[in-house]
């Protein structure tokens, strides 16, 4: 396997160049904007191209060390390619709310994680002398903390990196992550605060089409990341195919103002 390529023309027909409104942007993104559409912010697929697949070799370089990756996406459109990503390449994810202290307070969150295995394991013993309503009561503690911890449950401390859909929804998840110093590979739209992302990756970040495309080559770069990981072990995985490095295309030069700049697909 080898790292995961993609093209231009993928990203557009996922729709991965549409912003926002332009009433609803966020200044620090003008470097990233490529012009505007029927008041419609359009993101510069071109540097989303260069900066997308330096994320990934990140991504890549870091499982390939040993690291782990924690998926990030709590918005409704987002929650399952999160999750089903990061299980897709044996990785951690959180897609229900973000619990202040995920990462910082990991001690309080390990304590939770501790209490959901033990509520696991007294329903699967059959909860022999309890009545109906402390079963349910039980059950209801359980599945609500499944949702909230079951994608960290076996992460076992902090993670080496975080891939982030929408900075603005995940803010709290990108503070923590800037405290503590771990990189954080983010999704920017036209109305996101680039700072504190390490790795930006300029792109629409509300359609189910393109956050599964994110989400998909992220995953890839894990899986290529553990194949170099297990083959550097002495672990025999098969020949694995040259990565194919697609076309870095430049930075758009400025075509004047953003109001009549124009993008041709």
């Amino acid at each position: 396997m080898a790292l995961p390529t993609f093209t231009l023309r993928q990203l557009v027909e996922a729709g991965c160049h549409f912003g926002h409104n332009t009433r609803r942007w966020n200044p620090k993104m003008a470097s990233y904007l490529y012009g505007v559409r029927d008041n419609v912010h359009i993101i510069d697929l071109r540097q989303t191209v260069a900066m997308l697949y330096r994320a990934m070799q990140t991504i890549r370089s870091i499982t390939a060390g040993g690291g782990r990756v924690l998926f990030v996406g709590t918005k409704r459109q987002a929650q399952e390619p999160v999750a089903a990503s990061a299980k897709r390449c044996g990785q951690y994810y959180v897609n229900h709310r973000w619990l202040g202290g995920m990462l910082t307070n990991w001690k309080t969150i390990s304590q939770s994680i501790r209490r959901l295995r033990e509520m696991d394991a007294q329903l699967a013993a059959g909860m022999v002398g309890f009545t109906k309503k402390e079963i349910l009561d039980l059950t209801r503690e359980r599945d609500k903390l499944e949702r909230a911890l079951g994608g960290i449950r076996d992460m076992g401390g902090q993670p080496d990196i975080l891939f982030i859909i929408d900075t603005l929804k995940e803010g709290l998840a990108v503070q923590e992550a800037n405290k503590l110093g771990l990189p954080v590979v983010a999704v920017i739209d036209s109305n996101s605060d680039p700072d504190g992302v390490t790795y930006p990756v300029p792109g629409n970040d509300d359609s189910i089409r393109a956050i599964k495309l994110y989400c998909e080559l992220a995953s890839d770069a894990v899986l290529d990341g553990l194949q170099a990981e297990m083959t550097a072990a002495g672990v025999d995985v098969g020949a694995m195919a040259e990565p194919v490095i697609p076309e870095l295309l430049p930075p758009v030069e400025s075509k004047g103002p953003l109001e009549t700049a124009r993008y041709e697909e």
